[in-house]
């Protein structure tokens, strides 16, 4: 891993994601985090629609490429979702797994996955944006099917906001990435 430290946070829809990204912006503030928020969210709020099988690369691509580029300026990134959800949306909707590969691959490179799981956050219907409670637990149960079938590693968040934040927190405070300088800042240092 490199010395700056990226946080994923998955989970199916309406398990506060979106507000724990942005929450814990607030409280790792003193660590030079960035928060990156669903691309996947706002194409469909821009698009008017959800998207179809042909776009969903360009969703997953998007979304990495801002996760690589807050990590080129900050030590810590927090990200509301990965390509690995895009993946596996995309096999559930469209029964097309040509995206899990390389979004495994992708998922690898992150120092601390956080699922977040529906326990303790309430559904609310979002329009068309959400399915419905149902189909929140089926997409749980196969992202915890994938991550253990991939072999990637996941810290489970469940509970009030509140709860998980606070383990959230101390789980990414404890992360030995973050003792270590930024690149950019050590190579200014050595400028010096």
């Amino acid at each position: 891993m490199s010395a700056v430290c990226k946080v994923a946070l998955l989970g199916a829809e309406c398990t506060g994601k979106s507000s724990l990204t942005t929450l814990l912006g607030l409280r790792l503030a003193d660590l030079d985090v960035a928060t990156v928020g669903e691309y996947l969210r706002e194409w469909c709020l821009a698009s008017g629609r959800t998207p179809r099988r042909e776009e969903q690369a360009l969703i997953s691509a998007e979304q990495s490429r801002r996760i690589a580029a807050a990590a080129q300026n900050h030590r810590l990134v927090v990200a509301d979702t990965t390509a690995l959800m895009t993946a596996l949306y995309s096999i559930h909707y469209f029964e097309d797994a040509t995206a899990l590969p390389e979004a495994v691959r992708a998922q690898q490179a992150f120092d601390l996955t956080l699922l977040c799981c529906p326990e303790g956050i309430p559904w609310q219907a979002d329009g068309w944006l959400r399915e419905s409670p149902a189909v929140r637990r089926q997409a749980h149960e196969a992202l915890v099917a994938l991550l253990q079938a991939k072999g990637l590693p996941f810290t489970v968040l469940s509970g009030p906001l509140d709860q998980r934040a606070a383990l959230a927190e101390m789980l990414i405070r404890s992360l030995p990435t973050l003792r270590r300088p930024h690149p950019a800042w050590a190579a200014e240092r050595a400028r010096g």
